[in-house]
């Protein structure tokens, strides 16, 4: 890290071909009139505005913090099924979800999502059996047309050889099935690229601060410039609310006398450093209903979540001690207890699921996308899966080629004629782009470590060659940012210039992984804020 103090000037120079500044787009966004202005830059929101993009549409996505800067970055990181919809019989829902799941991992974002074997654990005396439990995970890959293989049953001691820290105490056997792994921040981010590409306009930080009405209809928004407090405005024939956990506050600014419509559920989850190999995940029955998880995932361990309604503002969701030892005392039932110290966590994160409003157990309730209309003709969305968000995409566009009048229904072309599984940007094959850097990116500058080659592959796939290309033309970017993380300089220049990184938070907790590794220290984010601000200068 001293070599980087030596050289102040890092990343002064934007890198070639670069995103327009704030001030252009704001100036884009005022002057002109979309068809669809997308209020939300959660993956709901970036979806509609890439689908709708794709369709023809003029369209602006903004959000007042950063794009995933919520719950679309507070997931669990999966690419699932939902095996626990099998126990209340939704076997369409799971044979969809997993139609979307192979379609994202496979087609759409193969360099972005890996796949994953899941460990059930059937203790003596634990909620569900072992034949039970063997049905479901073989009902469960057959819903997923076996491509993941046939859901099976193990013993305990083969399960133990790959995750030695299986908790085997009364381990009766382990049903295993196949998912999918992502960095949902990373998937975000290239969604939104994608939209750009596709003729979106799109700006973060930027908050609403009211809505624009002509003749009772919502045809736009004031805004400000959370970066410089500048004030602008969007002009738009149609306006979609996809502000997640803030969706009813967006409505009452349209009708102070709406009703609510959702319900929050909070998702609390710990990330903590591993202290032996773990080649399979864990999902382990709490109860009837849910299932912890123990998950390796970007060299470190994941656990959660908890489920439990939520009444405060969302802007204040956060872990809390009770969570902490809810999420360590579920953990406890199947993974032993070294890999569980306090002292192991790294981060901590907590998230709000948006479900339909009404009574009843939140973990009980449907996770299913709601689209609503408001008195000034908002359109409202909220609710759904990660899994599922190209499809929720693509229900949205459905609503708006259907809307009485047909307002936009003449300028778009209709979804069904899109691409079916349009890739997202950087498409590769990730083994192949990390035996690439490694065996071109040691030219001119030092070669490339095979940790930073295998990370830069599987979060920006063959974009990782122009981050390559900053390091080689200035040795200070192919620095580590720490020691103890695979991430370069490079990516930081690259996050600011091509990935609408404004703060250090953007860069450290979204668009790398410092900030879950329990990196992002004081020295780090001045560093970070340095590189931000040279583009500023």
């Amino acid at each position: 890290m001293s070599t980087l103090q030596s050289v102040p000037a890092l990343g002064t120079h934007p890198a070639d071909g670069s995103l327009p500044s704030r001030a252009e787009t704001r100036e884009r966004l005022d002057k002109a009139t979309y068809d669809l202005l997308v209020i939300g830059g959660g993956i709901l929101g970036i979806s509609t505005a890439w689908h709708a993009a794709q369709s023809g549409l003029r369209v602006a996505l903004v959000d007042a913090g950063d794009f995933a800067g919520a719950t679309s970055s507070a997931s669990s990181k999966l690419l699932h099924g939902g095996l626990r919809y099998l126990q209340t019989g939704a076997v369409k829902l799971v044979a969809e979800n997993h139609f979307e799941r192979r379609a994202v991992s496979r087609q759409v974002a193969p360099h972005l999502s890996n796949p994953l074997t899941f460990y059930l654990p059937v203790y003596k005396g634990g909620p569900h059996g072992a034949a039970k439990l063997g049905a479901g995970v073989f009902a469960y890959s057959a819903l997923s047309a076996f491509g993941d293989g046939v859901g099976h049953v193990i013993s305990p001691a083969k399960a133990q050889r790959d995750v030695p820290e299986l908790r085997t105490e009364n381990l009766k056997a382990v049903a295993v099935y196949g998912d999918d792994q992502m960095n949902d921040s990373r998937m975000a981010l290239m969604t939104v690229r994608a939209a750009v590409e596709a003729g979106a306009t799109v700006l973060n930080h930027a908050e609403v601060t009211g809505l624009r009405f002509t003749q009772g209809r919502v045809t736009g928004a004031d805004l400000k410039d959370r970066t410089d407090g500048t004030e602008f405005g969007v002009n738009a024939r149609l306006v979609l609310n996809a502000t997640g956990p803030w969706v009813d506050h967006l409505r009452k600014m349209e009708n102070p006398a709406a009703a609510p419509s959702i319900r929050l559920s909070k998702g609390a989850h710990l990330v903590l450093k591993r202290t032996s190999p773990w080649n399979a995940a864990l999902a382990t029955p709490i109860d009837k209903y849910r299932i912890t998880f123990a998950l390796p995932w970007e060299d470190q361990l994941l656990l959660g979540t908890t489920d439990e309604e939520y009444e405060g503002d969302p802007a204040d969701v956060a872990v809390n001690e009770k969570d902490i030892a809810q999420i360590l005392d579920e953990a406890a039932f199947s993974v032993r207890d070294q890999q569980l110290s306090r002292d192991l966590i790294t981060y901590s994160f907590a998230g709000l699921r948006v479900l339909p409003g009404g009574p009843g157990d939140t973990s009980k309730a449907k996770r299913e996308t709601v689209v609503t209309e408001g008195a000034g003709g908002m359109l409202s969305v909220a609710g759904g899966k990660w899994t599922t968000f190209r499809h929720i995409g693509r229900t949205v566009m459905n609503k708006l080629a259907a809307l009485p009048g047909r307002p936009l229904g003449e300028d778009m072309e209709p979804i069904s004629e899109l691409p079916k599984k349009l890739p997202l940007p950087g498409i590769a094959n990730p083994q192949a782009v990390a035996h690439r850097l490694l065996v071109d990116g040691g030219t001119p500058g030092p070669r490339m470590s095979a940790d930073t080659a295998r990370h830069l592959a599987t979060h920006y796939g063959s974009l990782s060659f122009d981050i390559a290309r900053l390091a080689n033309e200035d040795p200070a970017l192919a620095e580590r940012i720490h020691p103890d993380a695979p991430e370069i300089w490079a990516q930081v220049v690259y996050a600011r210039d091509h990935e609408w990184a404004e703060t250090a938070d953007d860069v450290l907790r979204r668009r790398t992984t410092l900030t879950i590794r329990g990196l992002a220290t004081d020295e780090v984010r001045a560093k970070v804020e340095d590189v931000l601000a040279a583009r500023k200068g």
